[in-house]
C-alpha cells in the first residue's frame, strides 16, 4: 500500500483526534490522568519518576538520567540475557556488508534499489541532507577513529570518577544521553565492508577482519529533533536530515572522546556512521540506553523512543559499566504494533511474540522490505515513519506526557491503555505546520535519471 494510502486508511479507523493543546491548557488532562492513575493504583507522579537502585554512574552535568517518567529497573549481565534480550545460543558476528544498505548496494535486492543507492544515494537527494552527510564523511578515515595511545599512561586510581568524567566530557560536547557498558564480543562485526567499487561487484575478498577486543564501550546518544519530527510525515524530504543531524554529532563526539582517551595512554576506537567496526544495538543495550523493539534490531529509549542515533567508543580505560535497563518495552511492543500499522513498506511484523534469530530472540521484521523502501522512496529521503508514530517518542514537554510514559511501562494492560490514548490524541498522524521550517524539492525525490 502506498504510504499516503496507508496513513489515510489508518486515520479512517481512528476516532476523531482531540485538540491536545486545548486539552492540556484547559487542565482537563489533570482530571483524566488522575482518574487513570486511580484505576492503576498509581503513586504520585514525583514518586513514579524515581528509579530503584544505583544502576549507573552519575554525571556531574546530568546527575539524573531523564527517562521521561518511565519506571525503570536495572538488570544484570549474564550469559542468557543482554538486558531484556534473551540469548539462546551462540550469537554469531556478521560481516558489515551483510547489513541492509550494503546489501542494496551489492545488488542483493532489486535493481531499482541498487540504482537508487549508487546513482542517486537516498540520503543525498535532498541538498541539506547531502551537506550534513558530506561533512560526516570527513570523519571516515581510520586515522580519525583510531590510533596509537600515548606512551605515558595516566594512572586511574578511581574508575568510577573517570567514568563520571568521560560522561561529563560527552555531555559537554552536546550528547543528549551517555552510557557505559561491558563490550559484548558479538557486538563487533566480523569484517569491515570493502570499497565502493568492490561492493558494486559484490566482491568481499578485500574485506578486513575486525580483530579488536576491548572490554568497555562508551555510547553517546543524540536526539533527532522533536519539532522537526512533529512537522514531518516521517518519510518526507527532511527525514534523512534528522538521521544525519544525529549521526554527524555523535560522530564528532565519539572521535574527540576516543582521541582524548588515547592521549591519556589507553586504547580507544570511535565507531560512528561513516566508520563502524561494531554493531550499535547490542552496545546501546549494554550501556543502559534502551531495549530491543518490535522493529527487529532497533532500540528504544524510555524518553527519546526511536528519535535518536548513537555512536560508540570502545576502550580499555578502566571504567565502571552501567547496568542495562528494563522499562517494560517488550510487554509494550507485544500489544502496541502501532509501528507495524503505519509502516509504509509493511516491513514490521504484527506477530505477538519474538522468534529466534542468530542465537537470540527478536521480532521477525523484514529489513529487506524496509531497506528497499528507504532507498527508493519517491516521496522523500529515506523513512522514519516508525519513529514518528511510536508512543515512546516524547511529545510536547508536559507532565501529561510524562505520566503517559509511566503508564506505558506498567505491563501489557497499561501498554494498551497508552496506545489507545496515543491514538485518540492523533499522535503520529498530525503534522504541526508551525514547525515546518525546511524547504522541499519533490522533483528530486523520484528515481535516478541515467
Amino acid at each position: 500500500m502506498p504510504p499516503e494510502k496507508n496513513i489515510a486508511a489508518r486515520q479512517e479507523k481512528q476516532p476523531s483526534a482531540m485538540s491536545r493543546r486545548n486539552f492540556l491548557k484547559a487542565g482537563a488532562a489533570a482530571a483524566m490522568s488522575a482518574g487513570l492513575a486511580g484505576t492503576l493504583g498509581a503513586k504520585p507522579l514525583a514518586a513514579a519518576q524515581t528509579t530503584s537502585g544505583a544502576g549507573y554512574v552519575k554525571s556531574k552535568l546530568h546527575s539524573r538520567i531523564d527517562y521521561g517518567g518511565a519506571t525503570v529497573r536495572y538488570v544484570e549481565h549474564n550469559d542468557q540475557w543482554l538486558g531484556t534480550s534473551q540469548i539462546l545460543g551462540a550469537v554469531k558476528q556478521y560481516h558489515e556488508a551483510d547489513q541492509g544498505f550494503y546489501m542494496a548496494n551489492r545488488g542483493k535486492y532489486t535493481q531499482e534499489a541498487q540504482d537508487c543507492f549508487y546513482h542517486y544515494h537516498f540520503v543525498m537527494k535532498h541538498p541539506f541532507n547531502n551537506a550534513i552527510a558530506t561533512f560526516a564523511m570527513s570523519l571516515m578515515p581510520d586515522q580519525m577513529v583510531s590510533g596509537t595511545p600515548a606512551a605515558e599512561k595516566i594512572p586511574i586510581p578511581d574508575p568510577e570518577q573517570m567514568t563520571q568524567h568521560i560522561k561529563d566530557c560527552a555531555y559537554f560536547l552536546r550528547a543528549d544521553e551517555v552510557g557505559v557498558g561491558r563490550m559484548p564480543e558479538y557486538g563487533y562485526y566480523s569484517h569491515k565492508a570493502p570499497s565502493q567499487d568492490d561492493l558494486l561487484r559484490d566482491d568481499l575478498s578485500n574485506s578486513v577482519p575486525v580483530t579488536e577486543r576491548l572490554p568497555y564501550v562508551v555510547v553517546v546518544m543524540v536526539d533527532q529533533h522533536l519539532e522537526t519530527m512533529l512537522a514531518s510525515t516521517g518519510y518526507d524530504g527532511i527525514s534523512a536530515a534528522q538521521s544525519m543531524r544525529s549521526y554527524h554529532t555523535t560522530g564528532v563526539i565519539s572521535v574527540i572522546l576516543a582521541d582524548y582517551i588515547r592521549k591519556l595512554g589507553y586504547n580507544a576506537r570511535a565507531h560512528h556512521f561513516t566508520n563502524y567496526a561494531a554493531v550499535m544495538p547490542p552496545l546501546t543495550i549494554a550501556a543502559g540506553l534502551g531495549e530491543l523493539s518490535r522493529t527487529g534490531d532497533c532500540t528504544v529509549h524510555p524518553r527519546l523512543g526511536f528519535r535518536h542515533k548513537v555512536a560508540a567508543v570502545t576502550t580499555d580505560m578502566p571504567l565502571v559499566p552501567d547496568k542495562p535497563i528494563d522499562f517494560g518495552l517488550l510487554d509494550f511492543c507485544r500489544v502496541c504494533a502501532k509501528c507495524a500499522e503505519n509502516c509504509p513498506s509493511e516491513a514490521i511484523t504484527f506477530d505477538r511474540d519474538m522468534v529466534e534469530y542468530n542465537g537470540y530472540l527478536r521480532w521477525n521484521s523484514d529489513f529487506r522490505k524496509c531497506t528497499e523502501f528507504r532507498v527508493t522512496n519517491s516521496e522523500g529521503s529515506s523513512c522514519g515513519r516508525c519513529m514518528k508514530v511510536c508512543p515512546w517518542n516524547s511529545k510536547e514537554d508536559s507532565w501529561f506526557h510524562t505520566a503517559g510514559t509511566w503508564i506505558g511501562s506498567k505491563g501489557e494492560a497499561s501498554a494498551s491503555l497508552l496506545k489507545n490514548i496515543d491514538d485518540i490524541f492523533g499522535y503520529g498522524d498530525e503534522q504541526i505546520e508551525k514547525y515546518h521550517w525546511w524547504l522541499d524539492w519533490p522533483e528530486r525525490y523520484g528515481p535516478p535519471q541515467h
